[in-house]
């Protein structure tokens, strides 16, 4: 697969919040049209509207996992364990790599250092939904 992260940062300089920058650039891939994908991650943004939650690209990211690996089965939802581990490794690597996955952390709202900017977090974020995700998309 070719890498979408340009996308991803063009979306987040169109208006976009982090996880729908995310979301929606990789939405085809989990077989979801991009409008639906950016209503479903339009709360995920801004640390989850408030910036006390997990950084909007990270829950992009995780979003995209439980659309590419859910089995769907109502009845018997027996994938849950997978997608955690999906989302494990999303989550681990990124706060390696970030210091937090907390998007007041990361924007040093209390501190007043800065961790990552948001640009960054997305890049950061849409790097690992490719690597974990979508390495084996043609």
């Amino acid at each position: 697969m070719q890498s979408r992260i340009d996308k991803c940062t063009e979306r987040h300089q169109a208006g976009y919040n982090c996880a729908q920058a995310v979301a929606c650039a990789y939405a085809d891939l989990v077989g979801m049209d991009e409008a639906t994908m950016f209503k479903v991650t339009e709360g995920l943004g801004l640390g989850q509207g408030a910036m006390l939650g997990t950084c909007g690209a990270v829950a992009g990211a995780c979003a995209l996992a439980g659309m590419k690996n859910s089995c769907g089965d109502l009845q018997n939802p027996n994938s849950k364990g997978a997608t955690y581990k999906l989302v494990k490794e999303i989550t681990e690597t990124f706060k390696a790599q970030n210091g937090s996955i907390i998007c007041k952390e990361l924007k040093g709202v209390e501190t007043g250092k800065v961790l990552r900017t948001c640009p960054e977090c997305i890049k950061d974020a849409a790097a690992l939904a490719e690597k974990v995700l979508f390495a084996d998309e043609q």
